[in-house]
């Protein structure tokens, strides 16, 4: 009877590796790199010889890199015979081929393959699925949360996604409940955790830069002298002169139109500090803003605000679907007639297209720098002339796309309600936010059903 396979840790130095394989490792830095700080993470598959030699069957690129890397020992399970690593690789394939696989079992297969040293792509290979479902999987499988998803019933995509935000217990708890009563609108909200996640973080660096150069954060700032905080720009000295940024003794964190944050400087407590406001508040009659906002004023800026935000989040999951609709092999149905109707009905389509967009839509090599002339697609399309009609979609799609702003949704037009009716005829699923932009178009009756 066969022993069971044994987990060793061996010097790597010890044991043989065939030539060829030593010919084509291609050992990046960045790998030798990542193998110097993490070791080997997953065992390599061996065979001890009777004279006591180790022959790797599996794992070859990453001996090699442990060895550059000079590591004392890593991983190895020894098997009964060269034969023993095909086998187990072809009983997991069988079991990930069965018809009644659940995500949670294929990913464990996955798993397993991936504990044995076959590569993401191999596997790929071997069972017939794509490296990305492969990759998705294993890293839904590397994360607790991740795992707990699956043996919940949730699929890879979905399991990957608790992955992501996991440690998150806000995030972790909205996308279950997107998950259990709106499903079609998981990569939308999930793509919004994701830019909310990102402008924390901005915001939050910046206000650390800020409160280590002594400034107090405030709310709000104003110019007159009704204003608790005054802007430095408004802010004159006990001596007449214009106060600076050196008088600051605050600062009123803002994020622009571009979603870009900025640090604008102030002075709190100004009267006690001997500051006068440069400006009396004239408002000549009409009824301007004094003071801070109204709570019906805020929520309705928070409206604003939140659906900006949700367009902009949409625009990369829209852009993500138009580039997987245009990496199948055929193009989507209809899309002659999409297209010259753009051409046709919408001109800014063609003429004002950003080329960077639509190369990325096409999935096409992105080369140089950017300048006034720069055009990706451009380039993609004089060297190739293969699938003319998928650069030609992502033109138009690119053009459509430049005409979309944050805040489209406050002003529909029938250019965007037309992009957005293909692209959902073509099974992509609109967000809310996005939605409001086809209803628009819709007649009162058919809106109220």
């Amino acid at each position: 009877m066969n022993a069971a396979p044994t987990l060793e840790m061996l010097d790597p130095t010890t044991l043989t590796v065939d030539i060829n394989v030593r010919k084509d490792a291609a050992l990046t830095t960045d790998f030798i790199t990542s193998i110097k700080e993490h070791g080997v993470m997953e065992p390599v598959i061996a065979h001890r010889k009777d004279d006591g030699t180790v022959h790797v069957l599996m794992g070859q690129r990453r001996t090699l890199g442990a060895i550059e890397a000079k590591r004392p020992e890593i991983p190895v399970m020894i098997i009964n015979s060269p034969e023993e690593a095909e086998r187990i690789v072809t009983q997991v394939v069988e079991n990930i081929q069965r018809a009644e696989l659940t995500e949670a079992d294929e990913a464990d297969a996955y798993h397993q393959l991936s504990l044995i040293g076959v590569s993401a792509a191999a596997i790929a290979k071997k069972t017939g699925r794509t490296k990305a479902t492969v990759e998705g999987a294993l890293k839904a499988k590397a994360s607790e949360a991740g795992t707990a998803a699956l043996g919940k019933g949730l699929t890879i995509e979905e399991a990957l996604l608790m992955a992501e935000f996991e440690g998150d217990e806000q995030a972790t708890a909205e996308l279950e409940s997107v998950i259990q009563d709106e499903p079609d609108q998981l990569f939308h909200v999930a793509q919004q955790l994701r830019d909310d996640r990102a402008a924390a973080a901005a915001v939050a660096a910046l206000i650390a830069t800020l409160e280590a150069q002594g400034k107090a954060i405030v709310e709000y700032a104003g110019s007159y002298a009704d204003e608790e905080n005054l802007f430095v720009s408004a802010a004159n000295r006990a001596d007449g002169e214009p106060a600076t940024d050196e008088d600051a003794n605050a600062a009123f964190v803002s994020t622009n139109y571009r979603g870009e944050h900025t640090a604008k400087p102030v002075i709190t407590g100004w009267k006690e500090l001997g500051f006068t406001p440069k400006y009396e508040r004239y408002d000549g009659g009409s009824n301007v803003q004094k003071g801070p906002m109204t709570e019906d004023q805020k929520a309705e800026r928070r409206t604003l605000i939140a659906n900006n935000k949700a367009m902009e989040s949409a625009t990369t999951v829209r852009r993500e679907f138009v580039k997987t609709l245009l990496a199948k092999k055929q193009a989507p149905k209809g899309w002659q007639y999409f297209t010259v109707h753009a051409i046709t009905h919408h001109t800014e389509t063609a003429r004002s297209y950003d080329g960077e967009v639509a190369a990325e839509m096409v999935s096409a090599k992105i080369d140089g720098q950017k300048s006034w002339a720069w055009n990706p697609l451009k380039d993609h399309v004089a060297k190739s002339t293969t699938r003319p009609e998928f650069s030609l979609i992502a033109l138009v799609c690119a053009g459509y796309e430049s005409t979309i702003a944050k805040d489209s949704w406050r002003s529909p037009s029938q250019t965007h309600r037309d992009y957005l009716n293909q692209i959902v005829t073509w099974g992509y699923t609109a967000s809310e936010v996005e939605q409001i932009i086809i209803d628009s178009g819709k007649p009162a009756e058919e809106e109220a059903a």
